[in-house]
């Protein structure tokens, strides 16, 4: 990670009015005792801390029109992030609000990706002690928005065939369905356009295309952005053709540990606006899958979103 900006180093608690916390009601009995030691943690600090539960995706306005100037922590995964970060983006205040995260979600490959605690009680520590850093945002055209990564084809697949495993094997379900979509794979008849420069014509079957603003994705069992940084001003794009089944293989094997790009059959690059078009394709963003559709676009905004981060030593 870069160093802070000016004014993104004062302590999370020294300009706060206390902290609202959201929760979603999917909560097991696990985490209704993580979310205990989070509170009892955070109020431990002398703040003054709300505890709000978001039922629905549409209670979400209403909870943020409470917030007033406090802290907004996040209890719950990369889907829980992305759909504050995508009302905040909405609302014109995601510059302005300072996100905290407690990572109780299946994957957390955002907090994985920025060095935020998986421990719930260090979690909280950190958004004590943290620093609200000003990181990179991705926006679609369609109004939605990318806080950790999104590809298409079979990483998406991968995401729809481990979806009904995850409550039951949790990290265990990202291999799994990789392995049954794998299988599957025959390619994608898609156009991928990078800040205006073809990387596929379409005329190629690509087997994945994605991008990524920070390393991990399916619970850090992946690397799809081994180079990838929020803070760097621009995000890391994937483009396979690896579609032969011993391909489809190496590929997945080389994606375990972020070595994807060494293959002749892979395209890695940087960027800030990227396009696939061609025939119908899902889209996995942090964890939300969506689709199928023939065409998105997405675009990075610099230092559009601002999220306590640990503080180096």
């Amino acid at each position: 990670m870069s160093e802070p900006a000016p004014g993104d180093t004062h302590p999370a608690s020294a300009a706060a009015a206390g902290m609202l916390v959201l929760t979603n009601d999917a909560a097991g009995r696990t985490q209704a005792d993580a979310i205990a030691t989070v509170l009892a943690e955070l109020r431990g600090g002398g703040d003054d801390v709300e505890l709000a539960t978001c039922y629905r995706d549409a209670d979400l306005p209403a909870l943020l029109d409470q917030r007033g100037d406090r802290l907004l922590i996040v209890v719950g995964g990369d889907g829980s992030l992305h759909t504050t970060l995508k009302h905040l983006w909405r609302r014109g205040e995601s510059r302005d609000c300072v996100v905290g995260l407690i990572p109780l979600g299946t994957g957390n490959d955002f907090a994985r990706g920025t060095g935020i605690p998986l421990d719930p009680r260090d979690a909280a520590r950190a958004v004590l002690h943290g620093t609200p850093r000003a990181l990179d945002l991705i926006t679609d055209d369609v109004g939605d928005v990318v806080v950790n990564a999104v590809h298409v084809g079979v990483g998406a697949d991968a995401a729809a065939a481990a979806r009904p495993l995850k409550r039951r094997l949790r990290q265990a379900a990202f291999p799994l369905g990789a392995l049954l979509a794998g299988v599957r794979a025959r390619g994608w008849r898609l156009r991928v356009t990078l800040d205006g420069v073809v990387l596929a014509s379409g005329a190629r079957p690509v087997l994945m295309a994605g991008l990524a603003n920070a390393p991990s994705i399916a619970g850090g069992t992946a690397t799809l952005g081994p180079d990838a940084a929020p803070t760097d001003g621009a995000f890391d794009v994937t483009v396979s053709f690896a579609t032969a089944p011993l391909a489809r293989l190496g590929y997945a094997l080389r994606l375990l540990r972020g070595r994807h790009p060494e293959r002749p059959d892979v395209l890695y690059r940087t960027g800030r606006t990227l396009t696939i078009e061609g025939e119908p394709f899902h889209t996995n963003a942090d964890g939300e899958l969506a689709g199928p559709v023939t065409r998105r676009t997405w675009t990075l905004h610099p230092r559009a979103w601002r999220c306590l981060l640990p503080t180096a030593p």
